[in-house]
């Protein structure tokens, strides 16, 4: 495996495969960047698809590999995991003092304001420029299928509202689903983005409403969640998904929050969800 590009700062073996995490320096976000990969057992023979994970508000690339539990799946059903970091980092990198806005915050979009544009390239990051990474240095055979918490739920469905040709499936635990109508997106759009006529193509459930089509979706929501549904309006995506007539299945828990107690009770089911897409 060429590493000229990439610097390993952990490898942990897990169910036959391995759990690793990887530095490089971003062209895209102009910072360094981590991001985590799981390769399965599968991966030492042959090619893997991908499941790309975008977490939530102040989380990084170890959330989701060190609390959901998932690589047992993983291995069995031969998937690569992929997680990354949910905004651009360092000293140099603009940031806020709220912890809904700036470093660890940065919605998957491409900031067009001051002075965030100069490294919020999100959106870039992960729909071009990572891709190609795992591309080049991992052995993925090419089928990719998209996964989130939270503002990465938000991430995940809007990636693939835009791209639906490129994702076999997706699916959301507690999402963002429509960001220019909530506290939390209002925020950070208006400190990224700046007037709200550039909103819409950052908000998956104006991007449906607009005739954008989803790849076939599975969508969590905890009833005991103390942001449902103030800022996780998760019906106003079913019903538009139900009006255009996508395939996306909403489910509703009693008595789950929105911690990775919540995720890490229903991983398996997404994993293979995704799994039965990617190998079709």
């Amino acid at each position: 495996m060429p590493t000229s590009e990439l610097s390993r700062q952990e490898r942990h073996h897990s169910f036959g495969g391995w759990q690793e995490v990887w530095q490089h320096a971003s062209s895209v976000l102009n910072c360094m960047m981590n991001f985590s990969v799981y390769l399965p057992p599968q991966a030492a023979t042959g090619r893997v698809p991908v499941l790309y994970w975008l977490s939530g508000l102040t989380c990084n690339e170890q959330n989701l590999i060190t609390k959901a539990g998932f690589q047992r799946y993983a291995a069995e059903l031969g998937v690569m995991v992929v997680a990354m970091d949910t905004s651009p980092r360092g000293d140099n990198v603009a940031d806020d003092a709220d912890w809904d806005l700036g470093q660890g915050a940065g919605f998957y979009v491409n900031a067009t304001a001051k002075p965030w544009a100069a490294h919020y390239q999100m959106y870039d990051y992960l729909v071009s420029e990572l891709p190609a990474l795992i591309a080049a240095h991992f052995p993925t055979n090419g089928r990719q299928a998209i996964a989130g918490h939270s503002m990465g739920g938000h991430g995940a469905l809007m990636i693939a509202a835009k791209n639906p040709e490129r994702f076999t499936s997706v699916s959301a635990f507690a999402p963002i689903v429509a960001p220019s109508q909530v506290p939390w997106g209002q925020k950070a759009f208006t400190a990224y983005l700046g007037a709200d006529t550039a909103w819409q193509q950052w908000d998956t459930s104006r991007l449906i409403e607009q005739g954008h089509a989803l790849p076939p979706a599975l969508i969590d929501q905890g009833l005991a969640d103390p942001f449902y549904p103030g800022q996780l309006s998760t019906e106003v995506l079913q019903k538009l998904c139900q009006a255009k007539g996508l395939e996306a299945t909403f489910r509703y828990h009693d008595g789950y929050d929105h911690s990775y107690y919540f995720i890490s009770s229903f991983i398996e089911e997404h994993l293979r969800f995704h799994a039965a897409a990617l190998q079709r």
